[in-house]
């Protein structure tokens, strides 16, 4: 891989950028054991001299994937390591998870059930998202055909927007540790299934009603999701909106209360209203090439429902 040949090059710090002669071979232990320790004195030594840059370090975020073989394996070592070194941190992670159709590798089930264990152990908050279920947000909301190389720019739109808090001031803002206090009823249970809204072409992003009622609408559709499940066959445990832009609580509250009343969205008994919400008027960013159409407002919803169990199902079959 080169680096320095985009207009996004200046972003990368490439002291900080830590390189090796292989890679894992998409095997986990390979990840694990042989390539990923022969560099992992040196990561951990950057992780320190990050941490020591800091005035306050609120949590680590990790970008990985589950079915790869170093971000699987090498991935699984780094955050035992980090768990261990800095126990009092929130550690949360964006994760691409193996989907039910689209495969890389023949043992990427394997690698992803390893991960998941260390997942449940090491980290406070996974955001899942599977290839699979950003291909069909790609082909049938951006009529893109071919969206490999689009795929990072949902992904990012995401991140920014729960990294959104920490960056600018905001009426209602959302502090990283907030996820892992509002979104996980159980430690383990903390898999929360993303969701982002509006997601349109910029030809459709014209004549489009872009109301806070609408956007919430839109990302509570199973078609706006991440992963590949179903949310109206499940449970709401909790329930985290995100909204960035020109929004108003008065708009948020009674958006709120129209989802409340759709029978497709139930939460649990025991926890009933099960919403929290942030709100931050910095207006989003669309890179000047971007396929997403140019929106005033957005919403990312991150809830813990039930119906992340059928992703684990699937794998369990794979595996």
């Amino acid at each position: 891989m080169r680096f320095g040949q985009g207009h996004t090059d200046h972003y990368l710090i490439r002291l900080k950028i830590i390189n090796a002669k292989e890679d894992a071979s998409n095997c986990y232990a390979r990840g694990y054991y042989t390539m990923g320790r022969a560099i992992l004195e040196e990561s951990i030594e950057n992780v320190r001299k990050q941490v020591e840059a800091c005035d306050c370090v609120q949590s680590f975020f990790v970008f990985h994937s589950f079915g790869g073989g170093t971000g699987s394996g090498f991935s699984s070592l780094l955050l035992d390591h980090i768990a261990s070194e800095f126990t009092s941190k929130s550690r949360l992670a964006c994760a691409v998870y193996p989907s039910p159709k689209v495969s890389t590798a023949i043992v990427e089930p394997y690698n992803a059930v390893l991960l998941t264990h260390t997942s449940m152990e090491n980290m406070d908050v996974v955001f899942l998202m599977d290839n699979e279920a950003m291909y069909n947000l790609c082909r049938s909301r951006l009529s893109i055909e071919r969206p490999p190389t689009k795929l990072n720019r949902l992904v990012a739109q995401v991140a920014s927007s729960i990294t959104c808090s920490l960056r600018f001031s905001g009426s209602l803002n959302v502090d990283l540790s907030e996820f892992q206090t509002n979104l996980v009823p159980f430690p383990r249970i903390h898999f929360p299934v993303t969701a982002f809204g509006p997601i349109r072409n910029p030809e459709v992003a014209i004549h489009e009603n872009n109301s806070c009622a609408r956007i919430t609408e839109q990302a509570f559709s199973k078609d706006n999701q991440f992963v590949m499940c179903d949310p109206s066959k499940g449970r709401y445990m909790a329930c985290g909106l995100l909204y960035r832009g020109d929004v108003i609580p008065k708009d948020v509250n009674s958006a709120i209360t129209r989802v409340k009343l759709k029978k497709t969205v139930q939460f649990v008994s025991w926890c009933p209203t099960g919403f929290k919400v942030g709100i931050n008027h910095r207006l989003p960013v669309f890179p000047a090439d971007s396929d997403l159409g140019i929106s005033t407002r957005t919403l990312c919803v991150l809830s813990n429902n039930t119906a992340i169990g059928e992703t684990w199902e699937r794998l369990d079959r794979k595996f």
